[in-house]
């Protein structure tokens, strides 16, 4: 499955220039405390850096880890390659339909029915109402929530909501994926089928972008390895090297 990575005959799939995310902290919780807070001098806030100059492209048809303890940037970079929020400092740019796993059920409304959320859902994944009435079948079937598909998804369980949400994702036309530990949701069958299915679109040549802390999948999904720390790349190359980089006392004390 690995052997097809690094194709870079292909055009990038993901260009991702010189990027970088500041986000302002708040060291109060209420407005007595930031009044109190400002009497006495005290600093209010504080400017953290998700993401420092980072840069990197991902061919098409390419499997890509992003690697990197909690907190090192992984989870905002692919937030600004879905669009979901805008880099302060430089660009990103995608070729073809992105899909998102980033947050699961993001746009789906609770007081809708599950087959009126699919419809939804996979509208703004971009899909038009006969693309969607092509799937629609397929979502179902992989969901495993026929028997509710007509009930209001407030009362769906977590399990059901979440299956549903991502058999919507997986489903739609597509051409880059971005996953951000998804494989933890539903029961062990469920993470077995979505699994395969992944892997089905490794062989479709999808483009995927991949973070989890769940280091037997990544050598699974993906033939390249990029480590980041504090929000700077660290390593870039083979899939097992870049595990072995992120195990190792070089990353501890990389700043």
């Amino acid at each position: 499955m690995r052997e097809r990575q690094h194709m870079e005959q292909h055009q990038p799939a993901i260009v991702v220039d010189h990027v970088s995310k500041h986000f302002s902290l708040k060291h109060t919780h209420s407005m007595k405390e930031a009044f109190i807070g400002w009497t006495k001098g005290k600093k209010l806030r504080s400017d953290f850096t998700a993401l420092n100059d980072l840069s990197f492209d991902v061919a098409e048809g390419e499997s890509v880890a992003l690697l990197g303890y909690n907190g090192s940037g992984k989870s905002t970079m692919l937030k600004i390659m879905s669009g979901v929020m805008p880099p302060d400092e430089g660009t990103v740019m995608t070729r073809g339909r992105v899909a998102g796993l980033i947050e699961v059920g993001a746009g789906f409304h609770p007081d809708l029915t599950g087959r009126e959320n699919v419809y939804l859902n996979a509208a703004i994944l971009g899909m038009k109402q006969h693309e969607i009435d092509a799937i629609f079948e397929q979502i179902v079937d992989f969901a495993e929530i026929r028997e509710f598909l007509d009930q209001e998804v407030k009362y769906y369980s977590s399990g059901m909501f979440m299956r549903l949400a991502f058999s919507v994702a997986i489903h739609v036309e597509l051409d880059i994926l971005l996953v951000d530990e998804i494989l933890s949701v539903g029961d062990a069958p469920f993470r077995e089928k979505c699994r395969l299915k992944f892997q089905e679109m490794i062989a479709q040549n999808k483009t995927m972008v991949v973070v989890s802390h769940d280091m037997e999948m990544v050598r699974e999904l993906c033939g390249r390895g990029i480590v980041i720390k504090r929000g700077k790349k660290h390593f870039d190359g083979p899939i097992e090297q870049a595990i072995e980089y992120l195990g190792s006392e070089d990353y501890q004390l990389a700043e």
